[in-house]
């Protein structure tokens, strides 16, 4: 297994981050469902797919050869952070939640799980891409 590079996982943790907060966001301002929160965590899960795709290609593009699982939740480690720097301050007081609504919701602990999932599942493809042209 390959270290992290911080540099790229960063890059790709904003490029995340900056998808997923714009979905989620942006979920508010069309209503489908009776529940606005229930609603903008589902098109948060939707979106988190294509959304990690495209950093863990950002990350892999360059040859790194990080173990998927860690990039993953070192990638969530990065949206958790700016979670906690900008969206709970920005978006989630201002309409009466709190840290501990935010981190503490069972749905945001599934979208981790999601977003991990399908990095690792990126890495795991990409290698098995990788044999198929060496044989």
């Amino acid at each position: 297994m390959k270290s992290l590079k911080l540099k790229q996982v960063t890059i790709s943790s904003v490029v995340v981050y900056i998808i997923g907060i714009t979905a989620f966001v942006g979920s508010y301002f069309v209503t489908i469902m009776d529940n606005a929160d229930q609603q903008a965590n589902f098109v948060l899960m939707m979106t988190i797919i294509p959304a990690a795709l495209i950093g863990a290609h950002i990350y892999y593009r360059r040859g790194y050869k990080t173990n998927g699982f860690l990039l993953g939740a070192a990638m969530f480690f990065g949206a958790m952070i700016l979670d906690a720097l900008i969206t709970v301050p920005v978006f989630i007081i201002p309409t009466g939640g709190d840290y501990m609504s935010f981190f503490g919701d069972l749905g945001f602990w599934l979208i981790a799980v999601e977003y991990i999932s399908v990095v690792a599942a990126y890495w795991q493809i990409e290698r098995m891409m990788e044999r198929l042209k060496t044989d």
